[in-house]
């Protein structure tokens, strides 16, 4: 009873827009508080949040937010945009692939969904709009595109994923690879399929494309190369032993820095300044709401609130099938109603002991748990590539959210596959 006494004054807090952070915070302290026969002092809770941050592959966390602002501000995503467009511009729905495309990319240097539709949408829209594609499409598409910065490795998800759960980081990047290019070609069906539909101004479509041409590929490759490679060199270090994760973060920094200020001179040395600032300001947040998420998690515990919900479910649900269809519902209203970092970090306690049990790795549960998580950034209330979106073509939420009902589809047929047949997630 006391559990669920505390999880109400945490959704409370929540509806009354108190910070997520300062919420759980409060709810972390609370039992030791108010019930006498609660294990832990509000002390020891208080020490558990400062603890919560001596972790060596949470540090890769801000390497990465600062590695792709650094990449933002240097003008990557055009560089790989035209790149793309030079190869699929003229086929069917070509411009919305290339888009497609350069967010799968563009997430293997930000890993971050909201970072993604920032910057592959404020170069891209204008674009698709240019070339005669309605507003709500071309928003949408890059709102749900977005979502692949999340399961493309490197993955601030999947890194706190493997901090909540023991599970090796390097193991998860590996895993998101397959289902993220998965995801892709489904988005891309989709486009094919709007596009036939729908038609397109092939006229100015190829007045584009024809550019892009003329200026020859050995010259788009040679100003995008450095782009491409860039998770090329940060996955590699990682999966050739080279680095950790959170070393390969450090890496990321300098080669960012190295190909904005040497190689494309976008960055000037008095911006590193603004970018460090961006970073802080970035990454403060997050990690307010990491300290206390960890809190929360570890009181969660003590109050057996893992163990109760996993005799329940496999009490009340005998069908495997079942259990992992009811699990995915409820990753998919926590992404509607939570953000990623405290939705991981308190979930991950909960649910994993229970797909374990059942057979599932935990690998796979992770890739489960990070695509449904991923949805939820396309999906209203909370939505924040919704938002982030809108912001950019001040197209309403809910608009983009209507247009984007198909894309979603192709991602939940991609959350069944991914579920159901454990070697898309493993075969790496």
């Amino acid at each position: 009873m006391a559990a669920f006494e505390i999880l109400i004054v945490f959704l409370i807090l929540l509806i009354l827009s108190i910070p997520v952070g300062v919420a759980l915070g409060i709810s972390s302290i609370l039992p030791s508080v108010l019930f006498a026969n609660f294990t832990e002092s509000a002390t020891y809770i208080i020490r558990s949040m400062i603890g919560g941050l001596d972790s060596f592959p949470l540090l890769a966390i801000p390497m990465f937010v600062l590695s792709g602002i650094i990449m933002t501000k240097g003008g990557v995503s055009k560089k790989l945009f035209n790149i793309f467009a030079y190869f699929f511009g003229k086929k069917r729905a070509g411009m919305p692939c290339a888009v497609i495309v350069t967010c799968l990319f563009y997430g293997a240097i930000s890993g971050s969904a909201p970072a993604t539709v920032a910057t592959v949408g404020s170069m891209t829209i204008p674009v698709l709009l240019s070339l005669g594609y309605e507003k709500k499409f071309s928003t949408a598409i890059v709102a749900v595109a977005g979502g692949l910065g999340v399961i493309i490795p490197p993955s601030i998800p999947f890194i706190l994923y493997g901090m909540a759960s023991g599970t090796s980081v390097g193991d998860l990047f590996k895993a998101g690879i397959v289902p993220g290019i998965i995801i892709a070609l489904l988005l891309m069906i989709y486009s094919w399929v709007y596009c036939y539909r729908n038609g397109e101004d092939k006229e100015r479509i190829n007045s584009v494309v024809n550019d892009l041409h003329s200026e020859g590929i050995g010259k788009l490759i040679k100003e995008g190369i450095w782009a491409l490679f860039a998770p090329i060199i940060i996955l590699g270090c990682i999966y050739g032993g080279i680095a950790s994760p959170t070393e390969a973060a450090v890496i990321s920094v300098f080669y960012a820095l190295f190909v904005s200020m040497v190689v494309y001179k976008t960055i000037k040395f008095k911006d590193i300044f603004g970018i460090f600032t961006e970073a802080v300001k970035t990454y403060g947040p997050l990690l307010f709401i990491l300290i206390a998420s960890s809190a929360f998690s570890r009181v969660l515990t003590l109050m057996e609130v893992p163990q109760n919900i996993s005799i329940w479910i496999l009490h009340s649900f005998a069908n495997k099938v079942a259990i992992v269809l009811i699990i995915n519902l409820f990753l998919l209203l926590i992404g509607m109603l939570m953000d990623t970092t405290p939705a991981i970090l308190i979930t991950t306690p909960i649910l994993l002991p229970i797909m374990v049990s059942i057979g599932m790795s935990p690998i796979q549960f992770g890739v489960v748990m990070v695509v449904n998580l991923a949805i939820g950034f396309v999906t209203p209330p909370i939505g924040v590539n919704l938002f982030v979106a809108s912001s950019l073509t001040n197209v309403p939420v809910m608009d983009i959210a209507k247009k984007a009902i198909p894309l979603i589809c192709m991602f939940l047929i991609a959350l069944m596959l991914i579920t159901f047949i454990p070697g898309i997630s493993l075969v790496l």
